[in-house]
């Protein structure tokens, strides 16, 4: 299986809507976010890549952009947790052009505390 991976960060604000938050969560709050994305698949394209890393990179570059100074509470359904963040990323980025890759795994790390990832296949 070959991976490709890019990386790119953003910093952006939240504020959790859970019951009892941990002490200043509830309260809006940045965080920087470190996305990595990594294509899978057994097989190489044509020109021996799995896919294009510069059509890896653009793409991640422009998700990451609508999210840079945003508040996650008005992008993201419920809880703006970082586990939502990554999978809204997942479906952001899950349309590239890229016939070689099978699945895309979207990894989120919040500041240096927390890494959450989101995994799926690409049909």
């Amino acid at each position: 299986m070959y991976t490709v991976t890019v990386t790119d960060s953003f910093v952006a604000r939240h504020a959790l809507t859970v019951p009892n938050p941990p002490e200043g969560e509830g309260e809006l709050h940045s965080h920087t976010f470190t996305t990595e994305i990594t294509f899978r698949g057994e097989e190489l394209g044509e020109y021996g890549y799995l896919l294009d890393i510069d059509l890896a990179t653009a793409a991640l570059a422009a998700v990451t952009e609508r999210y840079h100074d945003a508040n996650l509470n008005d992008r993201l359904s419920g809880n703006p947790s970082v586990e939502r963040l990554a999978r809204a990323l997942w479906f952001e980025l899950a349309d590239i052009d890229a016939p070689a890759v099978e699945a895309l795994t979207v990894t989120v790390h919040e500041d240096e505390t927390a890494v959450v990832s989101y995994t799926d296949g690409i049909e």
